[in-house]
């Protein structure tokens, strides 16, 4: 991050804590959670506050899985990583969906529909429900279009939902008991003791014992090693008025998942995505501002596949991704600082992961244990995705 001299000039308050954790979003909420459990004392920092950022923003969709289909991860990574990551994100919906039963969340079991724009997809759609089928995991194939609106068939997964990002970030931090402070920007994190990492802050200089980075896209401008793991990569969303009534009654996404849609808990349609067609705008940047291409790619969607939406455009967002280099979540600590510990890379899918990650990388910092398929040793081996 960036912090002049005048901001912060090394006569800030000095503060030890247990374990701090940078960033307040979904993935850093859950790291409280977990490592209040386990018996530490937590203080997050932000450079915003609770889910101002990419947590806060998103569609607020629990899809389970990775941002490919089932028979492509088995591709890539092999069957037992497909079935773990899988595993792993189930295991975070159901992390959510506990927390928003506890604190009164809005959210809908809906399920979601992974649905096809083409012939190519829908064979991919086909082969993702057989191997779906094959691993035990529940889904449910339509050889045709259960919306009837121009898709060609689609795999439905009843156990996933729609909830109000932003309402259960804040409700994760609630139950976490962990202290907030707020708007203090990090830029610097040191290691010169085995038990003590120093965090330098706009507001505060930390000594910690345990430091968790849940910085998902901002990991690089702190850290330099994250510049080669995790690529910030803007999404964009637009949503409308109130409509009349629903125009669909699930969690839709569908070219790849480069286009997603659902209604809010008051009656407007919203969509996001459409960067497919406009990369060299909407990766490597963390300008979390909207651009009319993206925006009409949005706008053009609705008139094809939603027509019956007719009420006007409301609001438009973005907010930034962090993409793993290989497409897994990041877990592991960092060479030089072992005290310092991180959770980030979640390339799209926080809400799909971010808890399962979150109490994997919280284990590894405090007892270093493996965090399996999402521990970043494995990019030791592995080949890089682009993405």
């Amino acid at each position: 991050m960036s912090v002049s001299h005048w901001q912060a000039d090394g006569t800030q308050a000095i503060r030890e804590v247990d374990m701090l954790v940078i960033g307040a979003g979904l993935a850093g909420t859950a790291v409280a959670y977990f490592a209040k459990q386990a018996g530490r004392e937590v203080v997050i920092t932000d450079m915003r506050d609770i889910a101002l950022g990419a947590s806060g923003r998103n569609a607020g969709f629990m899809i389970t899985g990775l941002d490919t289909h089932y028979h492509r991860a088995i591709e890539e990574y092999g069957k037992d990583v497909a079935f773990e990551m899988w595993d792993l994100s189930r295991e975070t919906i159901r992390f959510w969906k506990k927390i928003a039963a506890d604190y009164d969340v809005p959210l809908k079991n809906i399920g979601s529909l992974l649905l096809s724009e083409s012939e190519k997809e829908a064979r991919d759609i086909e082969r993702a429900a057989k191997a779906l089928s094959e691993a035990g995991i529940e889904a449910i194939y339509h050889d045709s279009d259960p919306l009837k609106r121009g898709y060609l068939n689609a795999i439905e997964q009843p156990l996933d939902a729609a909830v109000q990002p932003y309402k259960l970030t804040q409700a994760v931090f609630r139950a976490s008991g962990a202290e907030l402070i707020a708007n203090n920007e990090v830029y610097s994190i040191t290691q010169t003791e085995a038990d003590e990492v120093i965090v330098a802050t706009q507001r505060i200089i930390f000594k910690a014992q345990y430091v968790m980075m849940c910085t998902n896209a901002y990991s690089s401008l702190i850290e330099p090693y994250f510049q080669d793991k995790v690529i910030p990569t803007r999404a964009q969303v637009l949503m409308t008025e109130p409509l009349d009534k629903p125009v669909i009654d699930t969690c839709g996404y569908s070219n790849y998942g480069y286009m997603y849609y659902r209604m809010t808990f008051d009656g407007c349609f919203l969509i996001g995505g459409g960067r497919h067609k406009h990369m060299a705008l909407e990766n490597d940047t963390t300008e979390d501002r909207i651009n009319q291409p993206v925006q009409q790619e949005l706008e053009d969607y609705v008139r094809r596949y939603f027509p019956d939406v007719d009420k006007p455009m409301a609001r438009r967002w973005a907010g930034i991704m962090g993409f793993s280099v290989d497409g897994l979540p990041l877990a592991g600590t960092l060479p030089d600082k072992p005290r310092v510990g991180f959770a980030v890379g979640f390339t799209g899918h926080g809400l799909a992961m971010g808890a399962g990650v979150a109490t994997r990388a919280v284990n590894r910092l405090l007892h270093g244990t493996s965090a399996g398929a999402v521990d970043i040793s494995r990019l030791d081996t592995m080949p890089s995705k682009t993405n």
